[in-house]
């Protein structure tokens, strides 16, 4: 009874088509067995309708709490809904490896549908982060069965987003095994962790060597963690079995994908929706204002993945489409392509694809910390001091835990010696900036081993810096040799974005030496990522002369005599 009203509130709250049916019969904790004997303990939703599709889940969050609101959610739209608690946590057995089991007990748990007296032949999948890669590794080999899928920010594959730039995602790994190891400590310790502030956790974040960080957090040694701080160089054969975006041309299910603009997996869900256009298929894809947690993602994912589902699963009937409005989504619901262009005077745009036709422009240093568009000039290098004793801050962008992430004023840490930025003039014209983004820095330093941080700031009428987007690559002599003048060029790939800059606010680009925690500090020395200890400053100098243009360039599709293309 308590269930069915939370339902009937959560719809209406949610605004969601009205439900098909109220009687849902909930079966918990079916032991599922594997091919390899272990138990994966399973819920079923049934709703009382004959002939429905399913809707697979599988996920190492739990099955309660919000999931189970979202499971009846989804059953009462006419679906059988089945979650399963991937192996090693949520009471199944055998022990949690990522990635790593995801394809096998997928097949298996797809091989009981098979066996199960109400399946109708037809199912799709939803979910969202480590929900979505369970469906990348099963998609390949579900074959006809599937017939859609929901994949909420994620991606194919994590290596990339994992080593972000070749440097380590600190705060991403390390606060997500924090999180997976709370789930099995008693529910009044949790709170009065999370009461505290997370001492543990936050104290993981600076401690050195990162080999220790996981027990500091923790209090135990996570397998998962020790393994990704050794197995960090780009050919590692680690990867190759934990990673399915080499099958992407194998899945035939129609593919909806949800992203926000600060989610710390953009770059990586933009590549499979780049891959899945190439084998020809039309995934649609949203991409909004929202975080890797916000609340506004949920909504929209929510209402988005149940229209895709009631298209592609034959569950729904011709009066039951409906768009995402009310989520903000607002426009056609069959646009392939839905952006939400941030900054004032921005908004939701329908595109029939993606990135949208753009015209490149570069936007150079100038002396003076000026940002400009004519070309770079004879100037003398600005540089600054990066000590990793002392690491320049992450504040806000693409991080796990939404409260911190998005756009943040940035003067705070734009007023730090070792962080320099270039800001452009006043704008006369709004100029829209919407696809990926790049940026060359040539640079000097007198180490070898060092991090590039590049980040595009919107700099209001208050003089308020709110960060757009940004992008670090870390160096070693190896992959980036200097020249004969000690010189770099160093190719920054920042977060693509979709972002209106107002007239009267200037563009600013900060350049600095890390974003800490975010980003594991570099420490200067070339030791192994996890073994590294030692702590080595250095001075660098940004060069912006002519034979040295540094730059950021912007897919500009707006501006006074260019409008944006629909």
């Amino acid at each position: 009874m308590l269930d069915r009203l939370a339902s009937r509130i959560a719809t209406a709250a949610l605004r969601l088509p009205p439900a098909r049916t109220r009687r849902v019969a909930a079966t918990r904790d079916i032991p599922l067995r594997a091919r390899d004997g272990v138990t994966l303990r399973t819920d079923h939703y049934a709703p009382d309708l004959a002939g429905a599709p399913t809707v697979l889940i599988r996920t190492p969050y739990g099955r309660g709490g919000p999931m189970r609101l979202l499971c009846r959610l989804v059953a009462e739209q006419g679906f059988h809904v089945v979650i399963q608690s991937c192996r090693g946590t949520g009471g199944s057995g055998g022990s949690f490896d990522p990635f790593v089991y995801e394809r096998d007990d997928g097949l298996d748990t797809l091989d009981w549908l098979r066996r199960q007296r109400w399946w109708c032949g037809a199912f799709g999948m939803f979910g969202a982060s480590y929900q979505g890669f369970v469906q990348w590794a099963l998609a390949a080999d579900a074959g006809e069965e599937l017939r859609a899928m929901v994949a909420v920010v994620t991606a194919s594959a994590t290596r990339d987003s994992t080593y972000a730039g070749e440097s380590f995602a600190l705060d991403t790994v390390l606060t997500w095994t924090e999180l997976l190891q709370a789930q099995t400590v008693p529910w009044l310790a949790r709170q009065w962790e999370l009461k505290r502030g997370q001492p543990r956790l936050v104290a993981a974040l600076s401690h050195l060597p990162l080999v220790e960080a996981d027990r500091v957090a923790t209090g135990v040694t996570v397998p998962f963690f020790q393994e990704w701080l050794r197995h960090h160089t780009p050919k590692a054969d680690y990867w190759r079995t934990r990673v399915f975006d080499d099958r992407l041309h194998l899945v035939r299910a129609p593919v909806a994908m949800v992203s926000g603009w600060h989610d710390i997996f953009l770059p990586a869900q933009l590549r499979d929706y780049a891959a899945l256009r190439a084998t020809g298929a039309r995934p649609r894809l949203t991409v909004g204002p929202w975080t890797h947690g916000s609340p506004g993602l949920f909504v929209a994912a929510l209402r988005e993945g149940l229209r895709w589902l009631d298209t592609h699963l034959g569950a729904g009937t011709p009066d039951r489409t409906h768009s995402a409005e009310g989520a903000g989504v607002a426009g056609a619901p069959d646009a392939p392509v839905r952006v939400h262009v941030g900054g004032v005077g921005g908004g939701w745009r329908d595109l029939p694809d993606w990135p949208p036709p753009a015209r490149p422009t570069a936007w150079y240093l100038h002396p003076g910390f000026a940002l400009r568009t004519s070309a770079a000039v004879p100037s003398p290098p600005d540089g600054f001091w990066y000590d990793p004793a002392d690491p320049t801050p992450s504040l806000g962008g693409p991080l796990l835990v939404a409260q911190r992430a998005g756009p943040v004023d940035n003067r705070p840490v734009e007023a730090r010696p070792d962080v320099l930025t270039w800001t452009s003039e006043p704008l006369t014209d709004a100029v829209e900036v919407v696809g990926p983004v790049r940026a060359e820095i040539h640079l000097r330093s007198e180490l070898s081993y060092l991090d590039v941080f590049v980040r595009l700031c919107d700099v209001d009428r208050r003089g308020r810096s709110w960060n757009v987007c940004d992008g670090l690559v870390r160096l070693d002599p190896q992959r980036f040799p200097a020249d004969v003048t000690g010189a770099v060029a160093v190719p920054v790939e920042l977060w693509p974005t979709a972002h209106r800059f107002a007239p009267g606010h200037r563009l600013r680009l900060q350049i600095s030496g890390g974003a800490h925690p975010r980003y594991a500090r570099n420490p200067g020395t070339g030791e192994p990522l996890g073994a590294a200890v030692t702590l080595r400053g250095g001075y660098r100098a940004v060069l912006h002369d002519p034979d040295h243009p540094s730059a950021v360039v912007l897919p500009i599709v707006h501006s006074a005599s260019q409008p944006f293309p629909r």
